[in-house]
């Protein structure tokens, strides 16, 4: 399976390391990549991380907009300047950088979620009000399309 699926919170460790998760981690190996490009969110407190080709199809999509345009200019900074690669140590650990530490609260723990074809990293804390709140919406989503479909 090549998709980054459920969760974990891994501890920091006194050298500042987290361990990737293994199945994350057995995806991004089978890849061959050695690093991870990652990028704060827009509207989360969390970054989104994968393998290269994460960037790679951010840098694609942009190479199709007008280069001229302001918002080419404002995509382009917030690919390159808000990004940054993490290196992955022999035993699938990273870094945890003030780059991280700033956007997402990360303090002694984080916790991987997966999101199909990247993952995230997040607070442990703020990781658990988010997935409340997504299933809450989902909940109230599916209520409301209940009620619509009794109606008909």
């Amino acid at each position: 399976m090549n998709r980054f699926l459920g969760h974990v919170t891994n501890r920091i460790d006194a050298k500042g390391r987290v361990s990737v998760p293994a199945h994350f981690r057995s995806i991004i190996q089978a890849a061959g990549h050695t690093e991870l490009y990652a990028l704060r969110s827009l509207h989360l407190p969390a970054l989104d991380a994968g393998g290269p080709e994460l960037l790679t199809r951010f840098d694609n999509h942009l190479d199709s907009a007008d280069p001229f345009a302001e918002t080419a200019d404002d995509m382009s900074f917030y690919l390159h300047a808000d990004g940054g690669f993490l290196k992955l140590d022999g035993d699938g650990r990273i870094t945890v950088t003030d780059f991280m530490r700033e956007h997402t609260g990360i303090s002694s723990d984080v916790t991987f979620a997966g999101a199909n074809t990247h993952f995230q990293m997040w607070h442990p804390d703020r990781f658990e009000a988010h997935r409340a709140k997504v299933r809450q919406r989902l909940a109230e989503k599916r209520r409301q399309e209940n009620l619509t479909a009794r109606k008909n």
